[in-house]
């Protein structure tokens, strides 16, 4: 699966917004106890060891896929909850990143950028089994934008297992057909606008929370 150069051309600018959050779950979930020396350090494929995938690696990554990756490493967010919208990235080396969305794997592909992707799978928003089934992106379908509510992000990007599904999803909610690299592309497009929207939820509800404690 070749897409390095669709991930360096967005690289830049998805770092700038995508780096803060992406580091502050990090460091909130797997970084604390972390020598200072050990966390400036780079994996061998030039990852900076804060930011690589931290479950063991896994050859067999979709066998108990929401037991093994429960929660999304970068937003910490219920992977089962958000089953319909998850994606799981399995690197070349068998390391893997279950992420809740798109959104959240653009930033996986991004801070891993010289790692490979071995497999990239999307849940099937068309499945009506719960959770919807993971497919493999090369073979998904997407319908970008409409009113359909996205997750960690303003636009949504909805997977299907087939051209067919995300055509009638489309009649009904608008939005445009493409495959997983323009969705990949539209999640960059997209990365200031939903990171600086994700912030001030969060900055809402703690100001909330310090006025019902008084």
């Amino acid at each position: 699966m070749q897409r390095r150069d669709l991930l360096k051309l967005p690289l830049a600018a998805a770092a700038l917004a995508a780096a803060p959050l992406a580091r502050a779950q990090h460091e909130h979930h797997h970084h604390a106890a972390m020598p200072a020396s050990k966390a400036a350090a780079c994996d061998t494929d030039g990852t900076p060891l804060q930011f690589a995938p931290k479950a063991p690696k896994d050859a067999n990554p979709l066998h108990n896929e929401l037991e093994k990756y429960p929660s999304c490493p970068y937003c910490g967010m219920n992977r089962s909850q958000f089953h319909f919208s998850r994606h799981l990235v399995h690197y070349a080396d068998d390391l893997v990143d279950g992420t809740c969305s798109i959104h959240c794997l653009a930033i996986s592909l991004s801070l891993n950028l010289d790692r490979e992707p071995k497999a990239i799978y999307a849940a099937d928003f068309g499945a009506a089994a719960e959770p919807k089934p993971l497919v493999n992106v090369d073979q998904a379908t997407y319908l970008i934008g409409g009113n359909l509510r996205g997750v960690m992000s303003g636009r949504s990007k909805k997977a299907f297992a087939t051209r067919a599904a995300a055509l009638s999803a489309k009649e009904q909610h608008n939005g445009e057909i493409g495959d997983f690299d323009a969705a990949l592309a539209a999640a960059y497009a997209d990365m200031a606008k939903d990171t600086a929207g994700i912030r001030k939820k969060r900055e809402e509800r703690r100001r909330h929370m310090q006025k019902q404690q008084g």
